[in-house]
């Protein structure tokens, strides 16, 4: 392979192999003893919690994605989990959240470029964004001074390589495997090609095309759809949430549009009268990412509009 000479777009963030790692990091510096995270959330803030002997609670979310959370946190090692659902939650909302409660993380995994707030410790993932097997950017004020084992990630590229070769169908349960791969991770360095590949990515283009594609759904959809979106820069993908939405997932995956279910978990525990059940359930995250144009946008919205039509 060729090596890059670019820059990585967090070249000055501390760089780990996931996003579970960046949230043990900071227990372990910050030597966290309570966490308060959202019902709305994946089991791996649970299970990190668990490994290290930490303390939780759960809070629910609003319509828009924010905290209802009424607690206090109790001194220096109680922290708030916030996660930036979709890019939603804006600079100036977080700004008064760290000045509320002062120990808050952010978890940017679905908002890459948000940049940092300073003095919040905040959490972004690689492979949620670009075309890599792991990787994450841990943003915070405390360091610890310890050499890490620098991950490998050749082993785990195989459905990557495959999905840009082949079908995606082929391949899903290698993005699935991998995905599970980072239960048992310890906190190791980004690996050598993971970041060798993030110095090849033109961000700006990446950004742009992005914040087209999600234009053009949401001058299509949002006519339909029962979410209030705010603009965001680079988003992650565009949130469609609609009656039914489960069941429209099912359907396109007829048409070759594979649609996931982020955070399935949620419906395992939560009633299904709570907002948390409907939006994991029904939230359609459709794709806006660098590799689609404007005929890609088009094609989902005409089948969404298709479908919808015959179940009226």
């Amino acid at each position: 392979m060729e090596i890059n000479h670019g820059k990585d777009y967090y070249d000055n963030l501390i760089k780990l192999n996931c996003g579970r790692a960046c949230l043990a990091y900071l227990i372990e510096s910050k030597k966290i003893t309570k966490l308060y995270f959202p019902f709305f959330v994946c089991s791996s803030i649970k299970q990190v919690c668990e490994k290290y002997g930490v303390e939780y609670e759960c809070y629910y979310i609003d319509e828009n994605f924010k905290p209802k959370f009424c607690n206090e946190l109790n001194g220096k090692r109680e922290y708030l989990y916030v996660i930036n659902y979709y890019g939603q939650l804006d600079r100036q909302f977080l700004m008064d959240l760290k000045n509320k409660y002062h120990n808050i993380i952010v978890d940017n995994v679905c908002a890459f470029f948000q940049e940092p707030i300073d003095g919040c410790d905040t959490i972004y993932s690689c492979r949620k964004y670009f075309g890599v097997a792991d990787g994450a950017y841990l943003y915070t004020d405390k360091v610890i001074q310890q050499e890490y084992q620098v991950d490998v990630s050749y082993k785990r590229m195989q459905f990557l390589l495959g999905r840009f070769e082949k079908s995606a169908a082929e391949f899903y349960d290698g993005y699935t495997e991998n995905n599970k791969l980072f239960a048992e991770e310890p906190i190791k360095s980004m690996s050598k090609l993971t970041l060798n590949i993030l110095r090849g990515i033109d961000y700006e283009l990446v950004k742009e095309k992005r914040c087209k594609n999600y234009k053009y759904l949401d001058n299509r959809l949002k006519c339909i759809n029962e979410l209030f979106l705010k603009n965001c820069v680079g988003p992650y993908a565009y949130p469609l949430l609609i009656k039914n939405g489960s069941k429209l997932r099912q359907q396109l995956h007829k048409y070759k549009i594979y649609i996931p279910m982020l955070w399935p978990e949620v419906l395992e525990y939560m009633p299904q009268n709570k907002l948390e059940y409907r939006f994991a359930n029904d939230i359609l995250p459709l794709p806006i990412d660098q590799r689609y144009d404007e005929s890609d946008m088009k094609y989902i919205c005409e089948v969404i509009e298709e479908l919808r039509m015959v179940d009226v």
